[in-house]
């Protein structure tokens, strides 16, 4: 059995998508869903799904082993960054070498680095006049975006399109292949 930790700064969208992939999978289970934000919709996701939650501040993080406890404690085997905003800590980075995945919502190298999330990153994609742009999922290393790619997938840029119909594009892309991804690098 696998067990797969989630880090979720947001909604958990992608977190709610990833569990539900993997509920009737016998040798993969999502133990475990982690944020730092004590207000992010995904609390509420991680109590529907009856999901053991870990909610964490910045000092659990980086200058405790609170949260490597927390994963160890649930045998965490992987990890997975699904929307999650801070930079990996080098204890975890170090205890996971190569079993943490981030997806970024961009074709990266472009569009990456810290402060490019979300809206952030489609609103530029639009400024540039992109006529594509798409998902990378990667490892994650010790600095933001820049760990081996593992995948990229790519869809068409309108020149009508708003940031808002970009992002509609990038979240069909992330819940068809993000979960599959994980799948087979587990």
């Amino acid at each position: 059995m696998k067990n797969i930790a989630i880090f979720a700064s947001g909604s958990g969208s992608n977190a709610e998508n990833i569990f539900n992939y993997f509920a009737d999978k016998e040798d993969v289970k999502i133990a475990l869903i982690l944020t730092n934000n004590k207000n992010a919709f995904v609390i509420e996701r991680a109590k529907n799904l009856n999901v053991p939650l870990v909610v964490f501040n910045r000092y659990d993080f980086y200058d405790s082993n609170h949260v490597m406890d927390k994963l160890k404690s649930f045998n965490i085997n992987f990890i997975v960054l699904a929307g999650f905003l801070w930079l990996i800590p080098n204890n975890l980075i170090d205890g996971y070498k190569k079993r943490i995945v981030n997806i970024h919502p961009a074709l990266l190298p472009k569009y990456g680095g810290k402060g490019m999330y979300g809206m952030k990153v489609h609103e530029a994609v639009k400024e540039a006049k992109e006529t594509e742009t798409g998902i990378t999922i990667h490892y994650v290393n010790h600095k933001y975006d820049e760990g081996e790619i593992i995948f990229q997938a790519k869809v068409n840029v309108e020149a009508q399109d708003s940031a808002e119909d970009i992002a509609s594009k990038i979240h069909l892309l992330e819940y068809e292949h993000f979960p599959r991804i994980i799948e087979s690098i587990i």
